[in-house]
């Protein structure tokens, strides 16, 4: 349901029992606009505690996703049904949340981070009204550089949060960092629908020699999926793949191990006319497929018919296409930036991790995972059964486990100093 004038609260009425067993036990959950990520991992946490989803955006001007209506197991509240919030003035913003939040009166406020309005307008309401907030973070010590007073102001906004919600390992140390007691920080936050990824892949792979045709995909393909947008270090990835070709024509001049795979690439973006001019440089046209950007209803077949999927990101917080990319069974190739490496990459095991400036080593490794003998099966199964533990399930775990702790811990004081940080933050 959208928030107008009225703001009603809709959604769908659910089954289970709240925490403290009134309508203010709910806690409220903020995100930008829900996708197919936010409603697993939200249907998922719905079934162990009452949810009140709060998108701040109907429409997104950087994701073209297609539209997920509904709410199943939570409660839905849009704040703007027709405008991205994030172009939008952050007083306006403020105000909707505040007043949504308001009408609302959850029990604990989940927020997203710490630097758009959205968050920071929830976190002013949540301090103000003496609500516990639990922060939601992907952010690693080295996803991008640091400067002293920004981890400064970081760690105040830490400090007004009660616990958090982070997406692995590194992501809680760096939680920790910013001052956020271990027993405070939770795991589970980046996660996707692991059963529709593997569930569609299969089914895919039971006709696979109809649908590739149909969609004109090669016999055997590397599978990237990227905004084209400079930190996704596609150029790279392209020169690399050349680079796989050359080393795996020279190997089979001298004895035939190496199948030569094709590129498909998946998206678009703002670099896309470069990524065509470096494919045409480097001759390989017939090589290299750009598909374009596929919804959320494609991807499986993309998935399924790839022989290894490939994540070449010079800075990444977590990776969430990784994940979609175990779970269809496929072994992986993950740019060692990338925030979910450490985590989901168990090394000649489910894959293999490389440095993203590096162009010879991952032409090395795109060569050992195409060779004919290579276990593809075998890593793609490993794959899949480490990624079913970092489902929506662990989502919502995470996400209970958080609310209990904010519910029973002492709520942190903010001061005038946080008082005025806040202020200002907004003002940005």
């Amino acid at each position: 349901m959208s928030v107008g004038t009225e703001m009603p609260v809709g959604g769908n009425q659910r089954a289970t029992q709240p925490l403290v067993g009134a309508k203010r036990s709910r806690a409220a959950v903020l995100f930008h606009r829900l996708g197919p990520y936010h409603f697993a991992r939200l249907r998922a946490a719905g079934r162990l505690l009452p949810i009140v989803a709060i998108e701040s955006s109907g429409v997104d001007e950087t994701y073209a996703w297609d539209l997920v209506s509904g709410a199943d197991q939570f409660e839905r509240v849009t704040l703007f049904e027709r405008a991205d919030a994030q172009s939008l003035q952050a007083a306006k913003v403020v105000n909707r949340v505040c007043s949504a939040l308001a009408r609302v009166q959850p029990a604990v406020l989940v927020i997203p981070g710490w630097s758009d309005s959205v968050a920071l307008g929830a976190l002013q309401w949540s301090v103000q009204n003496r609500v516990p907030s639990i922060i939601m973070s992907e952010s690693t010590a080295w996803d991008e550089k640091r400067a002293w007073w920004r981890e400064w102001i970081k760690r105040r906004v830490v400090a007004l949060c009660s616990a958090a919600l982070v997406g692995g390992s590194p992501h809680a140390d760096y939680m920790r960092q910013l001052g956020m007691a271990r027993d405070m920080v939770f795991w589970g936050y980046d996660a996707v629908d692991n059963d529709y990824f593997s569930a569609k892949a299969e089914e895919v792979r039971s006709q696979r020699s109809e649908v590739r045709g149909q969609f004109g995909l090669p016999e055997r393909y590397f599978l990237a999926s990227a905004r084209f947008v400079k930190k996704k270090n596609l150029p790279r990835l392209i020169q690399a793949y050349a680079r796989y070709r050359k080393l795996a024509q020279k190997q089979e001049v001298r004895s035939p191990t190496c199948d030569l795979w094709s590129l498909v690439l998946l998206g678009d973006g703002p670099l896309k006319p470069d990524l065509c001019s470096l494919i045409s440089d480097l001759s390989l046209h017939d090589s290299v497929l750009l598909p374009g950007f596929k919804q959320y209803a494609d991807l499986p077949t993309y998935y399924a018919l790839a022989g290894a999927f490939v994540h070449a990101s010079t800075t990444e917080q977590w990776g969430l296409v990784v994940n979609e990319a175990l779970a269809s069974g496929l072994p992986a190739l993950v740019s060692n930036r990338c925030g979910c490496a450490q985590d989901l990459v168990r090394e000649g095991v489910n894959g293999f991790t490389f440095d993203p400036c590096n162009v010879e080593e991952l032409a090395a490794l795109m060569l050992r995972i195409s060779a004919f003998n290579f276990p593809l099966a075998a890593f793609g199964a490993e794959g899949q059964r480490l990624i079913f533990s970092w489902g929506p399930d662990r989502f919502a775990q995470g996400l209970k486990d958080a609310v209990e702790m904010a519910l029973k811990s002492a709520r942190p004081r903010a001061g005038l100093m946080d008082h005025l940080l806040l202020r200002f933050l907004l003002l940005r």
